[in-house]
């Protein structure tokens, strides 16, 4: 016999225990079911520990970087492989712990580690126990796409999780894949002290951004040492005595590269293969993602998709916020949906981008009449000072109803400083509201009102 809940939660990434939190706290009993980490992708291979590693690369870059700054270090900077993986193993293992311990604890919340499979539109098999309950919320995440390419299954080879647990430094890192997480593993092992190539199909790196972000960033890779492989068609593997040899045909450069390991970062898909979808009748796309209304809301009455394995957003903000959706909608009478969101991402590779709105390009291809303003970061003097001066700032504005559209800061604080740009869009103010602002002295933030008094129209 069915033990019966109100609600049951799948997945315990960043929507899941935020929600169940709401729903014990509204009276319901609820069952959450995860079949392997607490803390989904964010916590255990995505955002924590790869921005974990991140800092400690960037403390080896600095430490190189020292005489530039009238400081000496006598002796070559040796990185400590078990050092660097013991003090992310202990981040994440603290916000993980926590999300299971908060769970295990909360009233009216019983904890399933099992795989979750659908019986039926209201029912769940959760291990030897079935589950049923009327409103039933599925936050399963995604995972690394391993591309069909020639020889894969002839090689050993990583992926953005499996190599969190490597404890020596490759000799030689070859990057499939030029997108965000490629660049960040890329940048990271080189200042770790690795040789990193990355190969890319694609004509540039990070497509979908504009293409003189794409042509900034690969300046910036290609200054710390990192080979570039651009237009790399018919990608195949070959094994290797130590490694794997990566087969290319490129414009230019070897047709072949040795690599003593091999990561794949070509892409994502979401976790939803197993959980039973056709037993419930949820409709997904040929990707697998599940299909959602604007609150999230799937073909099914009584079931929501939340995260990664809805297709509406990758990042740990989208999906957080998708919490914040569903709970306004379900709990607070508070219409939210998910147009109401501004696109926004950063790519954390040093210096940082943020993106948000829409890209040059897409403005473009809109044929509204706009208005651009651009920096280089050698004229914006927190980035001189601190001797982080590559990069630039974008904005773009609406010219009739002068309304910004978008912007772009590639460059030492862009992580941070896009957010005064972002606030100014949700509150739909006018650009001027922020050209008209006093930003403190000395910070990145304070020369976007310098931008927002120089624009030009886009031509």
């Amino acid at each position: 016999m069915a033990q019966q809940f109100d609600s049951i939660v799948i997945g315990a990434g960043q929507a899941g225990p935020a929600l169940a939190g709401r729903l014990t706290k509204s009276g319901r009993r609820i069952a959450f079911v995860e079949r392997s980490l607490f803390g989904g992708t964010c916590v255990n291979t995505g955002c924590i520990p790869t921005k974990t590693l991140v800092a400690s690369a960037y403390a080896a870059h600095m430490a190189r970087r020292a005489a530039d700054f009238g400081v000496q270090i006598t002796g070559p900077i040796h990185v400590d492989m078990m050092a660097v993986k013991a003090r992310k193993e202990s981040i994440l293992a603290k916000s993980r712990d926590g999300i299971e311990t908060w769970l295990r604890g909360m009233e009216n919340c019983t904890v399933f580690h099992e795989q979750a499979r659908f019986l039926s539109s209201h029912e769940i098999q959760a291990g030897a126990e079935t589950l049923s309950a009327k409103e039933i919320f599925i936050n399963v995440g995604g995972r690394a796409l391993i591309p069909n390419m020639p020889g894969i299954d002839k090689i050993s080879y990583l992926i953005n999780s499996t190599i969190l647990n490597l404890e020596e430094l490759p000799q030689h890192l070859v990057v499939v894949g030029g997108s965000y997480i490629g660049l960040e593993f890329a940048q990271m092992y080189r200042r770790f002290g690795s040789e990193v190539t990355v190969v890319e199909k694609g004509p540039r790196l990070v497509q979908h951004e504009d293409e003189d972000v794409s042509a900034t960033i690969k300046e910036i890779l290609e200054a710390e040492g990192i080979h570039i492989r651009l237009n790399a068609e018919c990608i195949a593997f070959d094994p290797a005595e130590k490694g794997a040899y990566v087969h290319m045909t490129c414009d230019a450069g070897d047709p072949k590269v040795h690599g003593t390991h091999v990561l794949l970062a070509v892409g994502r898909i979401p976790n939803t293969a197993d959980l039973g979808l056709d037993k419930a009748g949820i409709q997904t796309d040929e990707h697998g993602y599940i299909q959602v209304d604007d609150q999230l809301r799937t073909n099914v009455e009584g079931i929501w998709a939340m995260g990664d394995c809805n297709g509406q957003g990758a990042f740990t903000h989208t999906s957080y916020n998708d919490f914040e959706i569903v709970s306004a909608n379900l709990l607070d009478n508070d219409p939210r949906r998910v147009s109401d969101r501004i696109h926004a991402h950063n790519l954390y590779i040093d210096p940082p981008l943020g993106q948000i709105g829409m890209t040059e390009t897409q403005v473009r291809k809109s044929g509204k009449p706009a208005l651009i303003g651009t920096r280089p970061m050698t004229k914006v003097g927190r980035a001189v000072e601190k001797g982080e001066s590559q990069g630039f700032m974008k904005i773009l504005v609406d010219a009739e109803s002068k309304k910004i559209l978008g912007a772009s800061i590639l460059g030492t604080g862009g992580d941070e400083a896009i957010h005064c740009i972002l606030d100014i869009m949700y509150a739909d103010r006018p650009y001027t509201t922020l050209q008209r602002a006093m930003h403190i002295h000395p910070t990145v933030s304070e020369l976007i009102p310098t931008v927002l008094g120089d624009l030009k129209p886009l031509e």
